[in-house]
């Protein structure tokens, strides 16, 4: 197909213009085949271990610390290891985003538009399920994919939003310590790889585009603390929805600043000249050239806001009464009594076989909501009124004088967390994801089912059986 006739023609006459001696070499990386993406998973094995188990030909992306290329003919998004949780499939070029956010362990973070959850996940690893990562998406089928991203990468320390910019900084002023801008964009840096992105684009998409993504960011400012850092980005190229949105934004805050980045020989520097206007530190945002990396075309800036933060400052109480679970009914959050502590914790250490102290050493409190146990992270803030998808880690389900053990706490699980665990051949593996009992001569009660040592889910033993509680929602279909 002759690349000229299958782009607008508006968008590749401004990019000649715009590129200049650059352009054919622009062109000519529409012809060369896309490259695929997964990145390593850190909350479930190390490097080395995730070396050894995984199975397909893998190179490292250089700007992302466990990102990687895979190769056709794998299809890594097909694997049992994906299920687990193992690696998150991700297009390379986005994995730079949360490389330049520096996420660390034990802050507060926002994820604002986080669907469907690779740089939340992304994020999360970086964490170590210390510290809180909020992450928010305004469409709620999208939320809700967010929150199985979550879930089957076993992060401990999220909550997932499904609200609009304006209401979230009502909720969180003042609060974060970093925030990512993920923005919605024309999708252009997307166009090898996205025939919607091409069918959709129009001059008008691009206006509209970019007055959205100054309001976003606009929204975002106001929920990150004095001295925070806020990442913006795009998979697009035009410059009224990059330099164009940063120059808008920075002549209106005077308390941002571009900050100079560390980055990769191949990231190209942010170009000033291509907007009217332009404000001060253009030169240091980031512009990744699908004609100068393996990888699809984004846009990248690191925002400071001055100022330090003072420890006499006030955030809003960390105390919640009613929540609004979305897909469901109002339900009351209760304050968890310690009897109803002592008996969630009794679940864990004799059914599940954690140790005793397991909830002492997670980084959240116990709520309840409803008949549903969750850990909710310990610096959220009050969930009153705000639509909540996912309050923090899913432990269980109260049933009549007992408790179900939810799917997120296994998928959160090492298996050297418990002694109740079972090791399955690939052959078990791909019956128990689809829905299908298996044999056990010994065990009996709950049992942590994994492959390769990456947690699937649990499975209840009896009478020479392990019953299959994999979600039925979740279960493939036998190939």
């Amino acid at each position: 197909m002759n690349i000229k006739e299958s782009l607008p023609e508006a968008f590749l006459d401004r990019m000649a213009e715009l590129l200049g001696t650059e352009y054919d070499d622009f062109l000519a990386s529409y012809e060369k085949g896309r490259y695929y993406g997964l990145r390593r998973n850190p909350l479930k094995a190390s490097e080395k271990e995730f070396m050894e188990r995984i199975p397909f030909r893998l190179e490292t992306v250089s700007w992302a610390k466990e990102g990687y290329y895979y190769f056709m003919p794998d299809q890594p998004g097909r694997h049992i290891l994906h299920e687990a949780g193992a690696y998150y499939i991700q297009e390379p070029s986005a994995m730079a985003v949360v490389e330049i956010l520096d996420p660390r362990p034990g802050e507060r973070i926002l994820d604002l538009c986080a669907a469907p959850g690779g740089k939340s996940t992304q994020i999360a690893g970086r964490m170590n399920g210390e510290g809180l990562l909020v992450s928010n998406e305004i469409v709620q089928s999208r939320a809700k994919i967010l929150s199985q991203n979550i879930e089957r990468m076993g992060v401990r320390n999220c909550v997932v939003c499904n609200e609009t910019p304006e209401r979230m900084a009502d909720f969180f002023p003042t609060f974060f310590d970093r925030i990512v801008v993920d923005a919605p964009c024309s999708g252009e840096g997307m166009f090898r790889k996205d025939e919607t992105a091409v069918a959709e684009w129009s001059e008008e998409h691009v206006v509209m585009c970019a007055d959205r993504q100054y309001s976003i960011l606009t929204e975002a400012a106001k929920m990150l603390k004095p001295g925070g850092v806020l990442v913006y980005s795009t998979c697009t190229f035009a410059a009224d929805e990059n330099e164009g949105v940063i120059s808008r934004f920075l002549n209106g805050h005077e308390d941002f600043v571009v900050e100079k980045i560390p980055h990769d020989a191949a990231f190209a520097p942010g170009r000033p000249e291509w907007v009217i206007e332009p404000a001060e530190g253009l030169s240091h945002t980031m512009r990744l050239m699908p004609h100068k990396l393996k990888g699809e075309g984004h846009y990248i800036a690191r925002l400071r806001r001055r100022g330090m933060w003072s420890a006499d400052a006030k955030d809003r109480e960390f105390k919640t009464r009613e929540n609004t679970i979305s897909g469901g009914k109002p339900k009351a959050q209760k304050d968890v009594s310690k009897s109803k502590i002592s008996s969630v914790q009794n679940f864990l250490t004799e059914e599940i076989g954690l140790s005793e102290d397991w909830i002492d050493r997670q980084y959240g409190r116990l709520e309840t909501f409803g008949e549903q146990i969750y850990l909710v992270p310990e610096d959220m803030v009050s969930m009153r009124g705000m639509k909540i998808v996912r309050p923090g880690l899913h432990l269980g389900t109260e049933k009549k004088n007992r408790i179900e053990p939810a799917h997120a706490l296994a998928l959160a699980l090492h298996t050297e967390e418990t002694d109740r665990k079972a090791e399955l051949a690939e052959e078990e593996a791909g019956r128990y994801l689809c829905g299908e009992s298996l044999a056990c001569e010994t065990k009996k009660g709950w049992i942590l089912l994994a492959y390769k040592g990456y947690p699937l889910g649990f499975g209840k033993a009896a009478n020479g059986q392990i019953k299959n509680h994999y979600p039925k929602g979740l279960r493939m279909t036998r190939r």
